[in-house]
């Protein structure tokens, strides 16, 4: 017996896949200028243009309008009346209380629900550290920042309470970007260094299934890298004054 769907449920079908494939762009076009921002490759004070945009995700201007709103309620851009969508700038100072509450929201990461690591989540935690290993012989500023960005979204996945994992993301890309600005007086091997022993340590809890630790180390390591920063910059204020 052939079962004909009722014309119905054809009809609403197909609004709730034009909705998912509008929203899946509008996410593709945010992730990319927002890692774009995140790597420098939109400097601080870089005008982006609405029609731009638009043409090069071949798009009307109305989602890359809303994609830019929201990257300024995330403090990335300043839509200014008159002048245009502005990159802003990111301060170690100025985010000092946002690095204080990141370092405070990772120990829930491993408290709220977190998502068990399958073997294939383990894998590619440990390819990072195997990339980690290959560039530090000749570090690279900008390689260093797209390794810190995806182990972010490894710790991010294992965060099972959707608001927390929300508002980390948000704080994080907030932070993000202060590595790549201060590479002129960063020790670039030391971060290295501390960057690998965090995801080896990591991967180590998270191998025995002890996320709750994971959310330990990660504060412990935030709150040293925030450290570390303020002591180059402390530095290079003295050697120039």
């Amino acid at each position: 017996m052939t079962i004909v769907e009722p014309a119905g449920a054809a009809r609403k079908a197909a609004p709730d896949r034009v909705t998912a494939s509008a929203r899946e762009r509008s996410d593709r076009i945010y992730m990319t200028l927002r890692d774009r921002i995140c790597l420098l490759e939109y400097p601080p004070g870089t005008r982006l243009s609405e029609e731009e945009i638009a043409e090069e995700f071949a798009v009307s201007r109305t989602p890359v309008r809303r994609v830019l709103t929201r990257l300024e309620s995330e403090g990335m851009v300043e839509i200014m009346h008159g002048v245009g969508t502005i990159v802003t700038d990111a301060d170690l100072e100025q985010l000092a209380q946002v690095y204080h509450l990141r370092r405070e929201l990772a120990v829930l990461a491993g408290r709220l629900s977190p998502i068990p690591r399958t073997e294939a989540d383990l894998e590619r935690v440990r390819a990072l550290i195997a990339r980690c290993d290959e560039i530090s012989a000749q570090p690279d500023h900008a390689e260093f920042a797209r390794l810190n960005m995806a182990f972010f979204a490894e710790i991010s996945a294992m965060t099972g309470n959707v608001p927390l994992r929300e508002i980390s993301e948000r704080l994080y890309f907030q932070t993000s970007r202060i590595v790549l600005k201060l590479l002129p007086v960063l020790n670039l091997a030391e971060e290295f260094a501390a960057f690998r022993d965090e995801m080896a340590e990591i991967l180590a809890a998270m191998q025995i299934n002890d996320l709750e630790s994971v959310g330990h180390l990660r504060r412990a390591h935030i709150s040293m890298s925030f450290t570390r920063m303020q002591r180059y910059v402390q530095t290079h204020q003295a050697e120039t004054t």
